[in-house]
């Protein structure tokens, strides 16, 4: 008979733990997670995009204003907003190159790479925009006109051939246009396998004008005179740039570096309609290349000693 009141008691540490089922695992690891989440948002900055339509400044990139806020340790928001209380930002579109361009008559294909999320290659390489000038007269940048002009571009087609393609383009100048403002028609250059077509741009310069000259806005005029209607005054005739002319009557004396402004005379401003520059009016004084005796004579009896 075997006496089970002298047999010493088992440790409890050598005793077998009762193990986790997966399903009690599985939810420690969710409450885990769930409690990591809530104590990193609440240290993150929260953006909140304001109601409204993005603005495009100048050069078309998009502009939303944005508010943003951090929660501070008592549960309470501060504002955090840029110098300029609002902050850039580019589309997703404006990352990488456009895949498909404007397309000429007849089938032709193009490249077809995707560009790779989160990798330094897009897949396909777009070559640097091609640039040519376009000159305009004055009177094409105050009125504005429409340029036709043809191009001739290699074309891939569908069965791998390169071949030559005529374009005509048209360009709607703008009154008010200066030099250097630049016009992108994209994907109109020559198709090259596994690259996609460069851009086209027009760059736009202004052919010298045999009368008149521009500094921004307004022009400037340069009139030869006489010297007696320097001193006595006149009225002079001045030509526009449409091929007018207005009757410009001066009372004072003409002196080296008189210029005279007339107002709404100059380039339209592309910033407001209907608003024009001015036209500087500079004079060229002619002085005689002699004098006889009693012509100095008298040019010293009226205008006498001038230091005096």
């Amino acid at each position: 008979m075997v006496n089970h009141l002298n047999q010493e008691p088992v440790p409890i540490f050598n005793q077998k733990k009762k193990g986790f089922s997966l399903r009690e695992i599985t939810r420690v690891l969710r409450s885990w997670r769930l409690r990591l989440k809530k104590s990193s948002s609440s240290d993150q900055p929260i953006y909140q995009p304001s109601q409204g339509s993005p603005d495009e400044n100048g050069d078309g990139q998009k502009i939303v204003r944005v508010s943003s806020w951090t929660s501070d340790s008592d549960g309470s928001r501060s504002e955090g907003r840029s110098s300029k209380g609002f902050f850039k930002y580019r589309s997703m579109d404006a990352c990488f190159s456009r895949q498909d361009s404007t397309n000429s008559k007849g089938s032709t294909s193009r490249p077809n790479g995707n560009p790779i999320m989160f990798s330094n290659s897009t897949g396909v390489v777009k070559p640097p925009p091609i640039e040519k000038q376009l000159e305009c007269t004055l009177e094409d940048l105050c009125y504005g006109c429409t340029e036709k002009i043809k191009i001739k571009r290699d074309v891939i087609t569908e069965s791998g051939q390169r071949v030559e393609h005529k374009e005509m383009l048209s360009i709607n100048v703008e009154p008010g246009w200066k030099k250097g403002t630049k016009i992108t028609f994209e994907g109109m250059g020559n198709e090259v396998p596994r690259l996609y077509a460069a851009d086209v741009t027009f760059v736009i310069a202004e052919k010298q004008h045999p009368i008149f000259g521009r500094d921004g806005d307004d022009l400037e005029l340069t009139i030869e005179i006489p010297l007696v209607k320097a001193l006595t005054g006149c009225s002079l005739p001045i030509p526009l740039l449409g091929g007018e002319k207005m009757e410009l009557k001066i009372d004072e004396i003409i002196h080296p570096g008189y210029e005279k402004i007339i107002t709404g005379q100059g380039m339209p401003t592309t910033k407001e309609a209907a608003s024009r520059g001015n036209l500087k009016v500079r004079f060229l004084i002619n002085f005689p290349t002699e004098l006889t005796d009693d012509q100095q004579a008298a040019a010293v009896r009226i205008l006498g000693d001038s230091s005096s």
